[in-house]
């Protein structure tokens, strides 16, 4: 069997009733893999709700010769999370991906911001994954073997206009996914996250554009990193990814060579201004895979300034 075969894998995609979410399920499917498709069936503000999205998306893989189930549970509870999961294992004995794909939409300037909203997005987005990625975890630690797909957005990696809500929960989805990834490497547990750009129902008015443009930005262009990623081939992780019209790279935050004092005393103000060019200047720049990767960094940094001098 091929690493990148699915076969006799299970996995669970949240929000997978349409959009990025359905495109995922049904390529995990088509790789072999036994799908929970999650969705509450719910509008992209996260109101209302029906079981037929959910549905309708097992039916596509059933018709195709696949096997899946429906969960209309919500991501938003502790209970919900844990009920997606237990659907996976008490239907079919096991769970080795998880998806967290289910998101809403409540965008607003910062300055006009609901606090309902807020915490709504976050429930979803935020805590919707920790709250599905948590019992998964467990049972993946005991097997010995799992991949985490958190889907995250430039909104939250570079920002972007009326997104504060959107964009703080899906930065907090890349660090949830970074602790998991140091978390989970000695059980074979692997975490990644992707960063999808696709016109779907909640990106409408951002990537309204020429119509000719709508293949290049359609969801399947996103879903062969998901399914890659969530495979036995797949090595990586702790990893950030950009995906999108057929364009795939890693999105990293990095850490400039910088300026330092001679550690005897507290820098000044006066210090900071003088050298600020050379704390910016992105000519040399490290990639920490963790806090205790810049730790060394800096004990590195700092011990060659003892040696060399500033």
């Amino acid at each position: 069997m091929s690493a990148l075969s699915l076969a006799n894998r299970v996995a669970v995609v949240t929000g997978a009733g349409g959009g990025l979410g359905r495109a995922y399920a049904l390529e995990l499917a088509r790789g072999g893999a036994v799908v929970v498709v999650n969705d509450t069936g719910g509008s992209v503000d996260g109101t209302a709700g029906s079981t037929t999205p959910a549905q309708a998306v097992v039916d596509e893989i059933e018709a195709a010769g696949g096997r899946a189930v429906a969960s209309t549970d919500s991501v938003a509870t502790v209970e919900g999370g844990e009920a997606i999961v237990a659907t996976a294992v008490e239907t079919f004995g096991r769970i080795d991906v998880v998806v967290n794909n289910a998101g809403i939409l409540r965008d607003k300037s910062f300055a006009k911001l609901d606090w309902d909203d807020f915490r709504a997005v976050h429930d979803v987005h935020l805590r919707g994954a920790a709250y599905v990625s948590r019992p998964a975890f467990r049972h993946m630690q005991e097997q010995g073997y799992g991949r985490l797909v958190f889907i995250a957005s430039n909104a939250g990696t570079f920002g972007n206009f009326g997104q504060a809500a959107y964009g703080s929960a899906k930065t907090g989805v890349i660090g949830l996914s970074n602790v998991l990834a140091i978390e989970g490497a000695r059980a074979g547990v692997l975490s990644n996250v992707v960063c999808p750009i696709a016109r779907t129902r909640m990106t409408e008015a951002i990537l309204a554009g020429d119509p000719e443009d709508a293949d290049a930005f359609g969801a399947e262009h996103v879903a062969p990193l998901v399914a890659y990623l969530s495979s036995e081939a797949c090595h990586e992780t702790h990893m950030v990814f950009s995906a999108g019209a057929g364009h795939f790279a890693r999105v990293t935050t990095g850490l400039t060579s910088g300026w330092g004092g001679s550690g005897d005393k507290p820098a000044t103000v006066e210090d900071i201004a003088l050298h600020i060019e050379q704390i910016l200047d992105p000519s040399d720049v490290a990639h920490p895979l963790s806090a205790a990767d810049e730790l060394q960094l800096l004990g590195e940094r700092r011990e060659a300034l003892r040696t060399h001098g500033g």
